[in-house]
């Protein structure tokens, strides 16, 4: 683990002097917008994934998508270069199995609005998954599925209204594919939300049961967490108490980053998936500012000012520092947009 525990409130993103495939020994990696958008790799994953897994360090994937089974994710993965087992892929949809199991006798029926990841993750848990109201379900279940349409919607609200316990995968409210951002399971749970008036249990990222679920099959002792987005894979690993990896290869932006509050600032960051081959500097504080690298910055009248040269990373990484800093001493947001023009974001 890094020398800061997640679970404190982080002022600074942290460093590592080994790479990070020798400091953590299973890298729990999110898919859509970190290894994969849509049918594409995205660049440099399969390279750096390789080179990791060389290096010894154990890749587990773990996705908010309930809409696969793992062994189709298995088969993507290993189609796009990345060599891949059903049991190195850990979905929502298994969390959100285990859920609902603790929630209904053995061999119950189970409302499934979703796709074949939620079916098969049900039958593993000794349930039965059907379509109807009709046929006498116990609970409801909810996951992505690009199929998902009103009819579907409509009977899980009707089921919800009834009195059924309702168990989310995951509300993600996009989900990132090849032609950019669609709406994702948050989107849909929000329809029946607003039907029911009920909130359902969440068992995807960023809640524990994910976190559970994914200890549970990995075994990991070291473990990273590697995603794309701060309200799910880095507040998740804030839940969990583990150390993570932000990568800006999905939907997070820098200005983002710099807005974020406690559970959402990564332990590291990257621009892709690169950033597990290589040791991440410390970031320093210096008088009034914040120094990586070359790079000093400081939070002065509510803007961030950023001085020096060298690696944008390095600049990106102080930057959050004077940031997060200020957010913490209630100064507010500040106004980082001219010093990351400077950098090129």
């Amino acid at each position: 683990m890094s020398e800061t525990a997640t679970t404190e409130r982080r002022t600074a993103p942290g460093g590592s002097a080994a790479p990070l495939t020798g400091a953590y020994d299973t890298a729990l990696l999110d898919l859509d917008g970190v290894v994969y958008a849509g049918p594409h790799a995205i660049e440099h994953a399969v390279d750096s994934l390789d080179a990791a897994r060389a290096a010894g360090m154990r890749l587990a994937y773990v996705t908010n998508n309930a809409s696969r089974p793992p062994s189709v994710v298995a088969e993507h993965l290993t189609g796009l270069g990345v060599p891949a087992e059903p049991a190195d892929v850990i979905n929502s949809a298994q969390a959100a199995a285990r859920v609902v199991a603790e929630k209904v006798p053995a061999g119950a029926k189970v409302l499934v609005v979703g796709g074949a990841g939620l079916e098969e993750a049900l039958a593993e848990r000794g349930l039965v998954a059907v379509r109807t109201l009709a046929e006498e379900p116990q609970a409801v279940v909810q996951g992505y599925d690009p199929t998902v349409g009103w009819a579907q919607l409509a009977e899980a609200a009707y089921a919800v209204q009834s009195g059924l316990p309702w168990v989310a995968s995951n509300t993600d409210l996009t989900i990132p594919t090849a032609r950019g951002i669609a709406p994702g399971n948050g989107t849909l749970v929000a329809a029946v939300r607003a039907a029911a008036g009920v909130d359902p249990v969440v068992a995807g990222k960023p809640q524990p049961p994910m976190h559970r679920e994914t200890v549970l099959r990995t075994g990991a002792r070291r473990p990273l967490v590697v995603g794309d987005r701060l309200d799910t894979d880095i507040e998740g690993a804030f839940n969990g108490g583990v150390d993570s990896l932000l990568v800006f290869t999905g939907v997070t932006t820098p200005a983002e980053l710099l807005a974020a509050p406690a559970e959402h600032r990564p332990t590291y960051l990257a621009k892709d998936l690169r950033g597990l081959l290589t040791a991440h500097p410390e970031v320093a504080a210096e008088g009034a500012g914040f120094v990586c690298g070359g790079w000093t910055a400081t939070a002065e009248g509510g803007v961030l000012r950023l001085s020096g040269a060298g690696d944008r990373w390095d600049g990106l990484r102080a930057l959050c520092a004077a940031a997060w800093t200020a957010l913490d001493a209630g100064a507010g947001a500040v106004d980082g947009g001219k010093a990351l023009a400077e950098l090129g974001f």
